[in-house]
């Protein structure tokens, strides 16, 4: 059995995982960290309002865990495309985490990217989570897993037209397009999380959509 904190359990693969927590066994305490009010199912559940720019609340959030969890991410709509609070939110956010996972001694960290990320790439986004999963292979955690999912399929609690079009549309010609980058619905994400996070593998990893579905 483990003790495991969620950061991000409003968004899709978020929630998917919170809903695969409460109902799993081996997770004898689950802290679900948030900024705002979370609709908790499970007694074991406990929910942790921080400040998220203040580090020492990560370091409180995650004390006595054994796995920390992060599917953290914004759009630059939600930030009016300041691209500064983007990098402030997806960079320092996970940053923030993987230092106190490092500090605290976590036995696993596992977090979420995107299809394509590097550091060379000339796409502001996929430059971006490149930084990050270089940013947190800096800290030579223990154990830490990336997962690179594409298009996420599945119902979120706030509308996306771009998305919701992009969902209707991509999978129809997905069998044209390579493995790395095919849609994949959020629950398939949230399971191999979930899954993986058990096993403590040492070492810094990264998933694609053929790994990920193998977690499954």
């Amino acid at each position: 059995m483990a003790s495991i904190t969620l950061f991000g359990s409003t968004g899709l693969i978020g929630n998917e995982i919170l809903k695969l927590l409460e109902k799993d066994d081996y997770f004898k305490n689950i802290n679900v960290i948030s900024r705002r009010e979370v609709k908790l199912i499970s007694k074991k559940s406990k929910l942790k309002l921080i400040d998220f720019s203040n580090y020492d609340d990560y370091l409180t959030a995650i004390e006595s865990s054994d796995i920390v969890l992060a599917a953290i991410g914004t759009t630059q709509s939600k930030v009016n495309f300041n691209k500064r609070k983007y990098v402030d939110i997806d960079l320092g956010i996970v940053s923030k985490i993987a230092k106190a996972c490092k500090e605290k001694k976590v036995k696993h960290f596992s977090f979420v990217s995107s299809a394509g990320a590097d550091i060379k790439n000339k796409s502001f986004y996929l430059k971006l989570k490149g930084q990050i999963e270089q940013e947190v292979k800096s800290y030579k955690l223990n154990s830490s897993t990336v997962y690179r999912p594409s298009l996420l399929l599945g119902e979120r609690s706030e509308s996306r037209y771009g998305e919701q079009l992009a969902q209707f549309i991509i999978p129809l010609i997905s069998f044209l397009m390579p493995s790395n980058y095919k849609p994949i619905k959020a629950i398939k994400v949230a399971k191999a999380m979930v899954n993986e996070s058990k096993k403590y593998s040492p070492g810094f990893k990264i998933f694609h959509y053929n790994q990920i579905l193998n977690l499954n």
